[in-house]
């Protein structure tokens, strides 16, 4: 007997939306980039097809990201790394942004 799970695939979804957004890409642009049809972008964005681990890796190499393996118990730890990095590159990209009025140096470890 085989037992066929539906996983909910939306947060994947729209992070890379997210990021084609955030690279100020068009869904054409992202298409020639990561070799993967416009159409087929679009209905992955819209949710409306499942994901190939393919063109996942594809869309993700074409905006800077990585697809990765993460032990459960970790993920908690890297999502945290993950908005640490982007905070940082946000505020590289923002001089006008107010710092934080404290943050660790490597000595403060």
């Amino acid at each position: 007997m085989h037992i066929t799970m539906r996983y909910s695939l939306e947060p994947i979804s729209n992070r890379l939306r997210e990021a084609r957004i955030a690279k100020n890409l068009s869904q054409r642009q992202l298409s020639k980039l990561a070799g993967v049809p416009q159409s087929h972008i679009s209905r992955i964005e819209s949710n409306q097809v499942d994901l190939r681990l393919s063109s996942l890796i594809a869309i993700a190499n074409a905006l800077d990201l990585e697809v990765i393996l993460v032990p459960r118990k970790a993920v908690p730890a890297v999502q945290l790394i993950a908005r640490q990095a982007v905070n940082t590159s946000s505020q590289q990209q923002s001089p006008t942004e107010p710092k934080p009025a404290y943050s660790l140096d490597e000595d403060d470890w």
